[in-house]
């Protein structure tokens, strides 16, 4: 498949709307609405990429392209590394539990901070590339500050106490190693994508999952029905 502009925007469309009708459907269920939203968030931001896509090829003024290019990389690159842990953090139930979760989230504060400074000291460019939007901001020691990004986002989920976010850890894993091997330069367009679809996949399990009144301790059961 080549990923485009159109596709970003069909793709961000439907997220959202998966993300939105779970969070109605889960108005009693507070501690879960934040799970419930975030493909919300990753759908917008989608569709947020297709405004960077028409800029580069001049469909909408170059102002709007570029300002849809630094909200994109914003989100990318300096909120999701902490809203990622947070998610985590806010599901787990014990204090030994959450004092697991909390070093991913200063790690991933660390990490957003450092990709801020590059973003503003820097010039960000975006490029079309063959089937993606290749992003650079001119950051110093890029292969580590990468890797400490997928600890902060990963980490906390591998360390959760409850499978599912657990083996959602895992998955995640395999793509950025799939999606690294496929195109280093477009790294950071891809792996938006990916975290949009499955970001919908979870609100469809917390929607359709299991039938409310489970017994299971999973938040991820719990919040299902």
């Amino acid at each position: 498949m080549c990923f485009s502009a159109e596709g970003d925007l069909v793709v961000g469309a439907v997220v959202v709307a998966i993300g939105v009708d779970a969070c109605l459907h889960l108005e009693d269920k507070r501690e879960y609405l934040f799970v419930a939203a975030l493909p919300v968030l990753l759908g917008l931001h989608q569709i947020d990429e297709a405004f960077v896509w028409w800029g580069l090829r001049g469909l909408v003024p170059a102002q709007v392209g570029t300002a849809a290019m630094w909200i994109y990389l914003v989100f990318a690159l300096v909120l999701l590394p902490v809203i990622a842990p947070l998610l985590v953090l806010g599901l787990e139930r014990t204090p030994a539990r959450r004092w697991r979760i909390i070093p991913f989230v200063a790690l991933g504060a660390v990490v957003g901070a450092v990709e801020l400074a590059a973003l503003l000291h820097g010039q960000p460019t975006a490029r079309i590339g063959s089937y993606h939007l290749s992003y650079s901001i001119g950051l110093a020691h890029g292969t580590l500050v990468v890797g400490l990004y997928i600890v902060a986002t990963c980490g906390a989920m591998l360390a959760s106490g409850f499978r599912h976010i657990l083996w959602f850890g895992v998955s995640n894993l395999v793509a950025i190693a799939v999606l690294a091997r496929l195109s280093a330069d477009g790294f950071t367009s891809l792996w938006c994508f990916y975290a949009a679809v499955a970001s919908g996949a979870i609100a469809l399990y917390l929607r359709f999952g299991q039938p409310e009144g489970s017994d299971s301790t999973d938040p991820m059961i719990m919040a299902s029905g």
